[in-house]
């Protein structure tokens, strides 16, 4: 389990390294089709509905390869 938490880490450190010094490539976060996007003069939500069935499928095919 300790592996698991340590690869994790060096992911999360890898990916905040990217969003850091390379920004440009996640302009197409939140662009997406079917990403509701609502803003008022007061608030501004967010859901990413595209994103999240992307990410859970890629997530559901890495987790069965590591099953096996």
């Amino acid at each position: 389990m300790a592996k698991w938490m340590i690869l994790a880490g060096c992911l999360l450190i890898a990916a905040g390294v990217l969003l850091h010094y390379a920004p440009w490539l996640f302009n197409w976060f939140g662009r997406l089709p079917c990403d509701i996007r609502i803003e008022s003069p007061r608030s501004k939500v967010f859901i990413p509905i595209t994103l999240m069935i992307i990410l859970s499928i890629v997530l559901s095919v890495i987790v069965s390869l590591f099953r096996r």
